[in-house]
């Protein structure tokens, strides 16, 4: 009888586990990644019912009692140990209790490349309470005034090799900031916080000075890239880093991992996913002034890296590289970042073994994001009936409606008090462009990411587009990125930038791509057309082309298409060799002056 009874228990779980299989395929993959996510939320509650508020910080200061000879950073083969980073960015906190006005509260810009000093700074300052706002390294003049004023800062800390660039704009910096130098000798209006750190003293400061009675309050700003027009300084959280640093937690990284970071640490990848994520777990950092992909497998292997960071560029310029012996001897084990495209995602797969990229989906400023923990080639992530997310679109009443699996919708998440959007700094306005009012009843509000998502039937997530760099044409939109990648398949083209320019007397946007050569390559006009026209529908073809030497790239390498799109493809304004699709011909033309003012002119027909 027993006997019977089992048999029919072990059918039941067998056909249920074929149902499962069946109908939920991805159940336990949800299940135990969600079960992280809950872990993370529990924890937060657990330290708010105990009357304490851990932040990142707290968590490193802990790490360098328990562990404090364990390296935490190794920069160019130098090792600093979590000792090492807590009593220099003391040093750095006592300069300036010792020696400038600066209280808990006040904000303290940041200007340095990838270097240690940009962590014990960053975390010299955090031990003041103060909000650290991160510059973009590679932005000049007016650009980083407008940085500068728009976080309105006590105090400005420069690196060594960016002293030059704050020299040009000294003279119209407001009064009321003090420059700080990491260089013995400095400009005359910097002072030098090097000289000064060697007098400091590295006594820990008291907690008291930065301790938190609020996870919602400030604590840094990040800077968005700027792609299509000026920078804006993002309002980051204390919970948003705590939320920011569980990811490599979240994708199974642990202490023993070895993190290799390239991107920009006045990012919020390099800075928060990277830096914090190795605070929460107690980890290595190896960290890199600047990408470099002849170099990227070597110092993989020469610091036993098995967790690497990555924005799909990043991916794409090591595909990119030829290849060598050494590029499947190393002990990668996962890649974290986002943007990779499926095609290069499949080739980074094959050519460089057997690492689990672990894409993911987020904003700096965004209150929402996805992760994609089963690996699904080419998905951010997805959503399952645990967690799902919203894709509005308006209807002809003025509500909105969510699009159908399949077709590209606009991310929006929900803006209430558990999951709060704390906007940028500055003017308002830019805070409530990226809310909408009223989305399906009245009062409600979300916050508009600026993203097109795609669903498939398996509740997978596909990032589609931006919403800023896809334009109208002919009544329909383009996705900048689809055009870019059909004129990315051939051969001569190196880089393809792809937006939409304005002309008189049209709705909407004419396509234009701006495009780098191969090195000993020539530009072939009619494959170029016969490419696009055979690939792409007749709206979506670019019907100017502008070839440039060099592509202007934000620190993280995103394609800038503000000035472009200012520009336009005036040949009297352009230097760069312009072409027109003429269809008669079949091919691209030069665009001439005569040929650009009988487009004005509206004689010739777009």
């Amino acid at each position: 009888m027993p006997l019977s009874w089992l048999t029919v228990l072990g059918a039941g779980m067998v056909v249920l586990h074929f149902l499962q299989k069946l109908l939920f395929p991805y159940f336990w993959d949800d299940f135990w990644f969600l079960l992280k996510v809950v872990l993370v939320g529990i924890r937060l509650e657990k330290y708010k019912k105990r009357g304490e508020l851990v932040t990142v910080l707290d968590k490193f200061l802990s790490h360098a009692k328990r562990q404090p000879w364990k390296p935490f950073i190794i920069y160019e083969g130098d090792i600093y140990t979590y000792q090492d980073v807590d009593k220099r960015s003391s040093r750095v906190a006592h300069v300036f209790l010792n020696h400038s006005s600066l209280k808990k509260g006040d904000t303290v810009a940041l200007l340095m490349s990838n270097e240690p000093d940009f962590i014990h700074v960053w975390f010299g300052l955090a031990k003041l309470g103060c909000v650290v706002a991160f510059l973009n390294s590679n932005i000049r003049a007016n650009s980083l005034l407008n940085c500068i004023r728009t976080c309105g800062p006590t105090a400005l800390v420069v690196g060594a090799d960016l002293l030059g660039t704050v020299e040009e704009i000294l003279p119209s910096l407001p009064e009321d900031i003090s420059v700080w130098g990491m260089k013995d000798s400095v400009p005359q209006g910097v002072i030098s916080l090097k000289e000064k750190l060697g007098t400091s003293s590295d006594e820990p400061v008291p907690r008291s000075c930065h301790v938190v009675s609020c996870l919602k309050s400030t604590c840094l700003y990040i800077f968005t890239s700027g792609t299509t027009g000026l920078p804006k300084a993002a309002v980051i959280s204390q919970l948003q880093v705590l939320r920011g640093s569980a990811a490599l937690w979240a994708f199974g990284c642990t202490a023993d991992d070895i993190v290799y970071i390239t991107l920009p640490l006045y990012h919020s990848s390099g800075a928060i996913l990277g830096i914090s994520g190795c605070v929460e777990l107690g980890a290595t950092c190896v960290l890199k002034k600047k990408f470099s992909a002849s170099q990227f497998w070597s110092d993989c292997k020469k610091y036993d890296v098995t967790v690497f960071q990555y924005i799909g560029e990043l991916c794409r310029y090591l595909c990119k590289q030829p290849k060598r012996e050494e590029e499947k001897d190393h002990k990668v084990r996962l890649a974290i970042g986002n943007g990779i495209r499926s095609d290069v995602w499949r080739e980074f797969l094959d050519r460089f073994g057997n690492i689990k990229v672990c894409e993911l989906y987020g904003a700096t400023e965004a209150n929402i994001s996805f992760m994609n923990h089963t690996g699904k080639i080419g998905a951010v992530g997805r959503t399952n009936f645990f967690y799902k997310k919203d894709e509005p679109m308006r209807n002809e009443q003025g509500w909105c409606i969510h699009v159908k699996k399949g077709e590209p919708g606009l991310l929006i998440s929900r803006v209430h008090a558990k999951n709060p959007f704390f906007g940028y700094a500055g003017s308002y306005k830019h805070t409530k462009n990226k809310l909408l009012c009223d989305v399906f009843k009245k009062g409600d509000v979300y916050l508009n990411t600026g993203d097109l998502i795609v669903q498939d039937q398996d509740n997978f997530l596909y990032f589609w587009d931006r919403t800023g760099d896809t334009f109208r044409w002919k009544g329909e939109n383009v996705a900048t990125t689809e055009v870019a990648d059909v004129i990315g398949m051939l051969d001569f083209i190196q880089e393809a930038n792809v937006y939409g320019v304005a002309i008189s007397g049209y709705e909407g946007r004419a396509g234009m791509a701006s495009i780098i050569l191969k090195p000993n390559e020539s530009l072939d006009l009619e494959k170029l057309y016969e490419q696009v026209v055979t690939s792409l529908p007749a709206y979506a073809c670019p019907r100017f082309l502008r070839i440039q030497e060099k592509m202007e790239t934000t620190g993280t390498f995103k394609l800038l298409k503000y000035q472009l799109v200012k520009e336009g493809f005036n040949p009297l304004k352009i230097s760069d060799p312009l072409y027109f699709m003429d269809n008669l011909k079949k091919s691209y033309v030069s665009l001439t002056r005569e040929i650009y003012d009988q487009i004005m002119l509206g004689e010739i027909k777009l």
